[in-house]
């Protein structure tokens, strides 16, 4: 098993099914092109790829700053395959993120996560992430 970050159309695509877990509106054919235009703004995917070449997990991220909080890492999307649940491959994913920061002098890593998400809160909270806001929302169009 290996994690890096994800380069190439190959990495991307391979990425695809842990992606769509978290996000089930992603469709397959638009994806690379989606990706790519994010990358063009800064977001990287962190990927955990197994011997056979599968990739159980991902994490998508960018490093930003603002006022508020300085420089740091916000994870949009972190994500591991339902059948590769609990054997580690998130944490292995969120520890590479989080080791990244430190390396950038990040002053910190922020993440939202859904309200019914009940076990992805354990999750953070056991690695020690706070919840610090309410996320708000004013919806202008659907996904696409």
């Amino acid at each position: 098993m290996k994690i890096k970050l994800a380069s190439t159309d190959s990495d991307i695509e391979k990425c695809f099914p842990a992606f769509v877990e978290l996000r089930p509106f992603l469709k397959k054919e638009e994806f690379l092109a989606r990706i790519r235009r994010m990358m063009g703004t800064g977001f990287k995917i962190a990927m955990l790829e197994l011997e056979d070449g599968t990739v159980p997990a991902v994490g998508g991220f960018r490093f930003e700053e603002m006022l508020h909080r300085g420089y740091s890492v916000y994870i949009d999307d972190l994500s591991t395959l339902p059948d590769e649940r609990s054997k580690g491959y998130g944490e292995k994913v969120l520890d590479f993120i989080i080791d990244l920061a430190r390396k950038e002098n990040c002053a910190s890593v922020h993440l939202d996560s859904g309200v019914q998400r009940f076990a992805a809160h354990r999750f953070y909270l056991r690695k020690r992430f706070d919840i610090t806001s309410h996320h708000f929302v004013l919806k202008l169009a659907e996904i696409n």
